[in-house]
């Protein structure tokens, strides 16, 4: 651990131990500012401040570390095994980089590309899908996808796997129902390398802004 880091967990610890409001908060109720923290967040990557965004990156990893000690106070699990853990699934995922490895539970994720072979990023997304399907082991198309996603970054998901499981939806961009077209310009989207929600979006800040207005 850092010594920057270091530090963040010790005052984090004392806060836990002296300061009233920080000792009665749980997982559940700092959920909303876990929340608040990641808009915040985005809203610094789509303005393109790096100074904003460097003080809002603190603020979640704050958040990370608040969880990681209520955790640890419990004997749950501590930051070391956070990072640990996150740690062990990119080699895991990354076979194109990393060779395949074992993990402490004993469960292998191997790739399956030829060895040397440069993979495109598509390709190298596709293999994280697999990999990730399989360390899960999914049953249906939706396992693991959180209801609460933005509707159109749900979708986008949503017709990824089903197109890696061969199953492409097929939608109607004129169909007379405004949810079908929608799921349309999403699939345009992807067909065109483009994230949806981002487009969005930019869309959206940009008619905010008062010295685009004619």
């Amino acid at each position: 651990m850092s010594e920057a880091v270091g530090d963040l967990v010790a005052v984090m610890r004392r806060l836990r131990a002296e300061c009233p409001w920080k000792q009665e908060q749980t997982h559940r109720s700092l959920a909303r500012y876990l929340l608040e923290e990641t808009h915040e967040t985005l809203e610094a990557i789509d303005r393109g401040d790096h100074e904003h965004l460097r003080e809002e990156l603190g603020d979640l990893l704050l958040q990370v570390v608040f969880h990681a000690v209520i955790a640890e106070e419990t004997g749950v699990f501590d930051l070391d095994e956070v990072a640990r853990g996150i740690t062990e699934k990119m080699v895991r995922r990354n076979p194109h980089v990393f060779a395949p490895v074992v993990s402490r539970d004993g469960r292998s994720a191997t790739s399956s590309t030829t060895d040397g072979e440069r993979l495109t990023p598509a390709e190298v997304d596709a293999e994280w899908q697999r990999i990730k399907a399989q360390e899960k082991g999914r049953s249906g198309i939706t396992d693991g996808l959180p209801p609460t996603l933005p509707a159109l970054l749900y979708a986008d998901k949503l017709l990824a796997r089903l197109d890696s499981a061969g199953r492409p939806a097929a939608v109607d961009p004129g169909s007379p129902d405004l949810g079908e077209r929608l799921l349309a310009l999403v699939a345009e989207a992807r067909e065109a390398g483009v994230d949806p929600e981002q487009a969005l979006r930019d869309a959206v800040a940009l008619r905010s802004d008062p010295s685009t207005s004619g």
